[in-house]
């Protein structure tokens, strides 16, 4: 596996690599990628750089066109993808199919925009003066994305990026970085010119020379909170502009009048979907005192009872494993903590039974009896990992799910349409 600079598959100037392991069986290793460094990022920057002028002057409507085909390739490919992507992250099929087709709405999406790239005209006060402004293109944009949506993500910030009359240098995760190489094919096969979009793979040295690169104009990263900070650290420091998506610490809360089927519905796919491994996932579940005991013990059937293990291997799994052996003692670190804090009522160990002893699974996991001042109540876990805690009324639960130092999603359950 390569890098693509230039509208050519390379090997890094140091030759380094480094393997692309199968999270659900470490004995498949998919392949090695280049392990790049600062050599290798200027001259994808470059290549970024010496066809900007021709990419920007291009007609927008042109552009949108190029990835309108784009669209119809990702379609095309949809089923392949998804096998792809289930084998190198660990989503089931049924995630990953889903994550295809945000590219497909994606591209379809930026083409049609490409004809709304409206300026705007102003009354001017000067009677011999007339206000107009274009949109235009920034430069060079360095995409650097997470690895649990590896072609959802980068389409997001590459082809609205590119719509515009930007270029891009693209480092996909270095936990799927195969993923990052098809995005580069299907984007050479829709006409995408040379030199537009680069594909760098590698780990943090490659990342950094890309945040510090002075040709790149705009970073857009998704990852840990830390990352981030300094990420956008350096930015300011270089004026260079900056989106960020990062972590989070999100509270469902289960109102005493909710539908709790629905409810338990809702908690588990946000808790243990994508096995835990999203920015949005439901870590905290904030229970009203009056329905605690019911739901817990409804929560306890139902999570007991899915299927785990590696999405390649049976339709009927509905938890993967999580994304490698760093990660899976993380977890598990937490999840000893997590017992010294507070209840452990389902889970809390690793699954080695039958295949699964080649891979990172493990169990979903509820704790109960969850306080505010608890670190698997603060602290992300980005694992399959609940944390369940009880509220007297709507602001006590709306003051549990404010204590957190992360900001992103929530929700309510309940039939009081004033309270949510």
């Amino acid at each position: 596996m390569q890098n693509y600079i230039a509208g050519r598959w390379v090997d890094s100037k140091s030759g380094r690599t480094f393997n692309n392991v199968n999270p659900a069986d470490a004995r498949d290793i998919i392949g090695a990628f280049p392990l790049s460094d600062h050599d290798d990022v200027n001259d994808a920057v470059k290549a970024a750089r010496d066809a900007y002028n021709a990419w920007r002057l291009l007609p927008a409507p042109k552009r949108g066109d190029i990835l309108r085909v784009a669209g119809d390739i990702f379609t095309r490919r949809q089923e392949e993808l998804a096998r792809i992507m289930t084998r190198e992250m660990g989503k089931t099929l049924t995630e990953t199919r889903g994550d295809i087709q945000e590219a497909i709405d994606t591209a379809y999406y930026a083409a049609t925009e490409t004809r709304r790239l409206f300026g705007h005209t102003a009354p001017s006060e000067m009677s011999n003066k007339m206000n107009m402004s274009f949109r235009m293109p920034i430069g060079v944009c360095g995409i650097i994305t997470a690895w649990n949506f590896p072609i959802a993500v980068p389409s997001w910030k590459i082809l609205p990026a590119l719509a515009c009359g930007n270029t891009v240098v693209f480092k996909p995760s270095d936990d799927s970085p195969h993923s990052g190489n098809i995005f580069a094919e299907i984007l050479e096969e829709a006409g995408l010119p040379v030199g537009v979009f680069n594909v760098v793979h590698g780990q943090a040295e490659a990342g950094r020379a890309i945040v510090e690169h002075h040709d790149v104009r705009v970073i857009g990263f998704t990852g840990s909170t830390q990352t981030g900070a300094a990420i956008a650290e350096t930015c300011g420091r270089l004026n260079k502009r900056v989106s960020l998506e990062m972590g989070g610490k999100n509270a469902q809360i289960v109102m005493d009048d909710a539908d709790l089927d629905l409810a338990l519905e809702g908690v588990l796919w946000g808790a243990f979907g994508t096995t835990g491994q999203r920015c949005t996932a439901t870590s905290r579940l904030i229970l009203h005192e009056a329905i605690h005991d019911k739901f817990i013990k409804m929560l306890q059937g139902a999570a007991s009872h899915l299927v785990l293990g590696n999405g390649l291997a049976s339709d009927k799994v509905q938890v993967g494993p999580v994304i490698n052996k760093r990660q899976l003692d993380k977890i598990l670190n937490y999840i000893e903590v997590g017992k010294r804090e507070a209840t452990c009522v389902l889970g809390g160990e690793r699954d080695v039974d039958g295949d699964k002893e080649h891979g990172n699974f493990i169990q979903p996991t509820i704790f109960a009896g969850v306080q505010r001042t608890h670190r698997i109540f603060q602290e992300e876990i980005f694992g399959p990992v609940l944390s369940v805690s009880t509220c007297t009324s709507l602001e006590d639960a709306i003051a549990i799910a404010n204590d957190s130092e992360y900001g992103l999603s929530s929700s309510i359950y309940t039939r009081d349409v004033n309270a949510a």
